[in-house]
């Protein structure tokens, strides 16, 4: 499911046909706002906050400085990103950090958000930052929420405090915090309760929890699919305890994407991380500017590179661009190849990323993660020389890599096929041209797990 996929499709829609045209009057002007107006409401929006952003950019978009320009539907569309890119909060908020270690964070939200999976998620996140935080169960009411934590805690390697499910939260924050600055770990990470609505006993153990702990973060943590009921949790909390911040969970499964785009504006308090995913690496901090560039069909090259760095070895990224320039790339670095893409997240995700309209050439891709299980049982099936040497598979080495990979005839001719079109579109790399209408062709280059 594309990220904001409906929202994305319907602006891009509307600044084509913007961008079509040499000039524009004010009446085309507001003709887009009309379709942008529509289409944020859609993607459940807030009345308001829709109303105040299409005000905003058509008073922009209709000064003589934008229709007198010679690229009048590009401007138009750079007001459109700048305006979004605000909206969302301009620039990355980061975490606040303590002068004085540790740093404590509050996790809050309701039951089912997400709430105690983050907190692990943001532990991990922190731990791959070089940290030490501590996990701290302080939900004594949901059932099996102390073991869930400790359950995560375990498999990623981090520390969790537990008093049991008969001490009170309050208690519990009190001594997580004392064991953190004695055991010397710089980040304390509260898993509070939540309720399945809002009540006033919950909030009132929050403000105690609040008051003991002194927390550098509040996070509220909260399930995008809600749409605008996330908005009006968000609000709810902030009147209550203060939040600081918002995490925004199974943003990746949200076609609309309204929560992301009303929260800030709402509750004035930014969109700090984003689950994008249900695996515990799939906690992104949040960038408007980026978020704002992948709603536009602009791609965002910075997460794509961030990803292909956090996995990948430069100097073999270094040695594996040679060999592609030189028509040298084997079998044996396409499986390293696979092997890279399989820990950089979903494929889904890093297609939506690709910029100048690429993400759109495949966003309709059907990706099965069992194909490409399937083709790194083929490869591992050949010898080293066939690895090297593909052409020189003929059929009855067709036949034992089959076998031995569990796999048809066919499945290894259609691999043999798709990286042969993967040799040639590497060659036609530095040529733009060449590359562009290769994949506009009949049938066009496809990526191998489709």
């Amino acid at each position: 499911m594309a990220l904001f996929g409906n929202l994305a499709d319907k602006l891009q829609e509307t600044f084509k046909k913007l961008t079509g045209k040499g000039r524009l009057s004010e009446a085309d002007v507001n003709e887009a706002m009309r379709q942008i107006r529509i289409a944020l409401l859609e993607a459940d929006v807030s009345y308001k906050v829709v109303k105040d952003f299409v005000g905003k950019v058509k008073e922009r978009a209709i000064g003589s400085d934008v229709l007198e320009s010679l690229t009048p539907g590009q401007q138009v569309i750079k007001i459109v990103n700048e305006e979004l890119t605000s909206l969302m909060g301009a620039e990355q908020s980061k975490l606040n950090v303590s002068s004085k270690p540790p740093t404590v964070i509050m996790m809050v939200g309701l039951q089912g958000s997400g709430k105690t999976t983050s907190s692990a998620k943001l532990a991990k996140w922190l731990k791959n930052q070089g940290r030490r935080p501590l996990l701290v169960a302080a939900d004594i009411y949901r059932p099996a929420a102390i073991k869930q934590l400790q359950v995560l805690g375990e498999e990623l390697g981090i520390p969790v405090f537990s008093l049991g499910d008969q001490v009170n939260p309050v208690l519990i924050a009190e001594e997580a915090i004392a064991h953190g600055r004695t055991h010397g770990n710089d980040y304390v990470i509260l898993d509070t309760a939540g309720r399945l609505h809002i009540d006033e006993v919950l909030m009132e153990e929050l403000k105690g929890v609040r008051e003991v702990s002194q927390p550098n973060d509040i996070l509220l943590v909260v399930d995008a699919m809600v749409g605008q009921d996330a908005v009006k949790v968000a609000e709810s909390f902030h009147e209550a305890i203060g939040i600081t911040g918002v995490v925004l969970t199974k943003l990746d499964g949200d076609t609309r994407g309204g929560a992301a785009l009303s929260v800030k504006a709402v509750t004035g308090q930014p969109i700090k991380f984003v689950g994008m995913g249900e695996k515990l690496d799939a906690l992104e901090p949040f960038y408007p500017d980026r978020m704002a560039s992948r709603i536009l069909g602009m791609g965002d090259v910075l997460s794509l590179i961030e990803k292909a760095q956090a996995v990948v070895d430069e100097k073999k990224a270094q040695e594996m661009t040679e060999k592609m320039l030189k028509a040298q790339f084997t079998m044996e670095d396409y499986l390293e190849q696979i092997e890279q893409m399989k820990h950089m997240g979903p494929m889904e995700d890093l297609i939506g990323m690709l910029p100048g309209g690429l993400g759109k050439q495949f966003k309709d891709a059907k990706i099965d993660p069992k194909e490409m299980t399937r083709v790194e049982a083929i490869i591992q099936s050949m010898t080293r020389e066939e690895r090297q040497k593909p052409d020189m598979i003929t059929g009855s080495r067709k036949v034992r890599i089959a076998k031995g990979s569990g796999t048809q005839v066919q499945d290894v001719n259609r691999l043999l096929k798709q990286f042969s079109q993967m040799q040639k579109l590497m060659k036609m790399m530095g040529d733009a041209k060449g590359m562009k209408k290769k994949m506009r062709g009949k049938g066009g280059f496809k990526f191998p797990f489709m």
